[in-house]
């Protein structure tokens, strides 16, 4: 992919989060976005009841050599008073403190890794972690067994 494209790319990605946030644990539409958007990269998706997503490419499975990446995915309760042509379309919600940011950042991040499979060695994970502003989501995060075996994020 031409590095202007990619650019054009993370510049969509982000202004759609942006315009559309979901506030903590209801983030039920940003999750399927980043699902599908994975899935066509080839990632295998497992869940974080009820709206996160901890992802992995295929065939990378040693353990011992993991690299863990996070993002958050809630909004804010805020009401947003910008004049951006992407501002949040969600009344009374919106992404005020970098969390589309963040997610665009993890699926640029996806893309990359995903580009270099065939020179990685070890296990790449992805955590879209629902619920930070609420401080639920790393617990729920927690519970699934997903990072017992990981030593860094």
């Amino acid at each position: 992919m031409h590095i202007q494209n990619y650019t054009e790319e993370l510049i969509k990605l982000r202004r759609y989060f942006h315009q559309h946030p979901e506030l903590a644990l209801q983030e039920v539409e940003t999750s399927a976005y980043i699902q599908k958007y994975l899935k066509n990269l080839g990632y295998e998706i497992n869940h974080v009841e009820p709206t996160g997503i901890i992802a992995e490419l295929p065939g990378l499975s040693d353990r011992e050599k993991m690299v863990v990446l996070r993002a958050e995915m809630d909004a804010l309760p805020i009401q947003e008073q910008t004049d951006m042509a992407y501002a949040s379309v969600n009344d009374g919600c919106m992404h005020a403190c970098g969390h589309d940011f963040h997610q665009t950042s993890l699926l640029g991040a996806a893309e990359l890794l995903k580009a270099m499979e065939e020179d990685l060695q070890g296990t790449i994970r992805l955590i879209f972690q629902p619920a930070e502003e609420t401080s639920c989501g790393a617990l729920e995060v927690i519970e699934t067994g997903y990072l017992d075996d990981v030593k860094a994020i």
